[in-house]
């Protein structure tokens, strides 16, 4: 590590090649799923090779860079937990919504909250619950990002959240 600190890419090479099957090995045990595990598996070498000056002789190299992919496992797992918490939380939201305003007879639930969307936000949602597409097919549809389409459907998805809290209060006075 000394070696690749200095900028001896072939010493780097030779840590890769000692250690990526111990390293891959740790997080597919932990994530079992291979396309997170290589994603966060090029995190943890970006990560050590900003840190290569940093690496103190007197600890252990295979200690210090399992810390390194320790804690970027974790960092992986909160935001795939947090992005998937949200998007399933508006995404239920959203479907729960549409099928109470099918399954109750006209005019007593009504949807008119459609209308205060942009009309980017209504062919995302379009695009997403109607045609069930990927963000990533939504972004070439629309052409833009993938990241800026997810944004597009969670900024519809609050606005509509905020009008259901509305209409559910509405709705349960009318039954009263």
């Amino acid at each position: 590590m000394r070696a690749y600190a200095e900028g001896d890419m072939e010493a780097f090479e030779a840590l890769y090649q000692r250690h990526k099957g111990r390293i891959y090995g740790f997080l597919m045990k932990k994530l079992k799923n291979q396309t997170e595990a290589e994603e966060v598996f090029q995190t943890i070498f970006s990560k050590l090779h900003i840190a290569r000056k940093k690496y103190r002789q007197d600890i252990p190299f295979l200690p210090w860079v399992f810390t390194i992919a320790r804690n970027a496992l974790v960092d992986h797992i909160r935001k795939r937990d947090a992005y998937q918490k949200h998007v399933t939380t508006s995404e239920l939201a959203v479907e729960t919504y549409a099928e109470r305003a099918e399954s109750e007879p006209a005019g007593q639930f009504e949807i008119t909250g459609l209308s205060s969307l942009t009309e980017s936000q209504r062919q995302a949602l379009d695009y997403r619950f109607n045609q069930g597409l990927s963000f990533a097919e939504i972004a070439e549809e629309m052409q833009t990002s993938a990241d800026n389409s997810r944004q597009i459907i969670s900024r519809a998805i609050r606005k509509l959240r905020k009008l259901m809290v509305g209409k559910e209060i509405d709705h349960e006075k009318n039954y009263k």
